[in-house]
C-alpha cells in the first residue's frame, strides 16, 4: 500500500526534524538510563519504575518510526510556491464570518503540523477543505457539527 504524502511547510519540516533529533539523541539515552537504574532496584517483575520506563521507551520508539515515515513521505511547500491569488497550503488566509462579522486569520498547513491554538489549520479540516482553491472575495459554506458557517475570503498572503 502506498504511504500517504505528508505536506509540510519549511517550518513544519524543521520542527519535525528537531523533534526526531531530540528523541534520538536525548530521550533515548534518558530512558535507557531509567531502565538501567530500575533494573538495579532488583526484581523487575514487580518493579513499576521499570514498567514505566519500558512503556516510555516503546512510546519514544513508536514516535521515532512515525516521524521517520512522515519525513520520508514529505512534500515541502516553500513560501515562493504560495499563490496569493488562490488559497493553497502555506497561504495565510483572512476570513470574515458572515453571520457575526468576526475576522479570523488562518495559516493553511498539512495535517501533520496543524495547530488550531496557533491558527494553523489543516488542508483536510472542514474550513481548510472549504477554502482550498478559492479566490479572494469568494464566499464559502463550511459544514461543522453545529451547522453551516459562511465565510468570505478577505485576503490571501504568504
Amino acid at each position: 500500500m502506498a504511504e500517504k504524502e505528508v505536506i509540510l511547510t519549511s517550518d513544519g519540516l524543521r520542527k519535525l526534524e528537531d523533534e526526531l533529533e531530540h528523541l534520538k539523541s536525548v530521550k533515548r539515552r534518558e530512558v535507557a538510563e531509567r531502565i538501567k537504574v530500575a533494573i538495579g532496584y532488583g526484581d523487575i517483575s514487580e518493579n513499576s519504575e521499570y514498567e514505566d520506563a519500558k512503556n516510555e521507551q516503546a512510546f519514544i520508539e513508536g514516535r521515532i518510526i512515525t516521524l521517520e515515515k512522515m519525513l520520508r513521505n514529505a512534500r515541502i511547500i516553500n513560501n515562493e510556491d504560495v499563490d496569493v491569488n488562490t488559497v493553497s497550503v502555506g497561504a495565510i488566509v483572512s476570513l470574515k464570518d458572515l453571520e457575526f462579522g468576526d475576522l479570523v486569520e488562518y495559516t493553511i498547513v498539512g495535517s501533520a503540523e496543524s495547530d488550531p491554538l496557533q491558527n494553523k489549520i489543516s488542508n483536510e479540516s472542514p474550513v481548510g477543505k472549504a477554502i482550498l482553491g478559492k479566490q479572494k472575495g469568494a464566499t464559502v459554506d463550511v459544514n461543522v457539527p453545529a451547522g453551516v458557517i459562511q465565510y468570505q475570503i478577505v485576503d490571501i498572503k504568504k
